[in-house]
């Protein structure tokens, strides 16, 4: 197990971090947070370090890795694997200011159920906030995109997440919006829930990264 850490290292030397260094301070905490079963596996090693060399903004590494530093994450894999728990963790290596809010996408569906078109606003048009004398779009990580039932309000009947990730596709271009989503859908699930124009859309704000050669880990 340390050997392919440190190969990982050599294979992408940078100042930035050492992926030895940052998986120990990152199974600490996460042991801190969700006791003492959580362990970081091997066969999760490459998605992590991809996914650290995009929050910690390595130039050098993202660009051999074809990590695109200004588009936001699209992380994917089976049931149980962590995807949640991981980027739960992942979003403290961020200043407070900078950090991406975890909403579940039965949530929001939830929020649409009861209260309507006005929590489409919530996370689109009004995901904005002020820091310090600028006004800059808050990130969010929609967890489990396609779990999400569509439910309707007064009767009205909405795909809530998807009229979400296309406005926020907009903000992406005209503001830099970043959206996080995880989901257990392969792409051809994506189009044929949220229909082609959100895949698209994906595609171009987000990087994919993949856990599908992990397992469930709730077992």
């Amino acid at each position: 197990m340390k050997t392919l850490k440190n190969n990982l290292d050599k294979t992408f030397p940078s100042s930035k971090f050492l992926f030895s260094e940052v998986t120990a301070y990152l199974q600490k905490f996460g042991r801190q947070t969700y006791g003492q079963h959580f362990t970081i596996i091997e066969e999760d090693y490459e998605t992590i370090y991809k996914l650290f060399v995009y929050f910690y903004q390595d130039e050098e590494k993202a660009e051999k890795l074809n990590i695109k530093l200004h588009k936001g994450i699209f992380l994917t894999g089976p049931i149980g694997c962590g995807k949640t728990t991981l980027m739960n963790l992942l979003k403290h290596i961020h200043p407070p200011h900078k950090q991406y809010v975890m909403v579940p996408t039965r949530k929001i569906a939830y929020e649409f159920a009861e209260h309507g078109i006005k929590i489409f606003y919530k996370y689109t048009a009004q995901s904005f906030r002020a820091i310090g004398s600028e006004v800059q779009p808050r990130a969010y990580c929609f967890d489990d995109l396609g779990v999400e039932t569509s439910l309707p309000h007064y009767g009205a009947n909405l795909n809530v997440m998807a009229e979400i990730l296309l406005s926020r596709y907009d903000y992406y271009l005209s503001h830099q919006m970043l959206t996080f989503v995880t989901t257990n859908l392969a792409a051809n699930e994506i189009e044929n829930i949220y229909g082609n124009r959100v895949r698209s859309r994906l595609r171009e704000m987000t990087n994919l990264f993949s856990f599908m050669g992990s397992f469930d880990k709730r077992n």
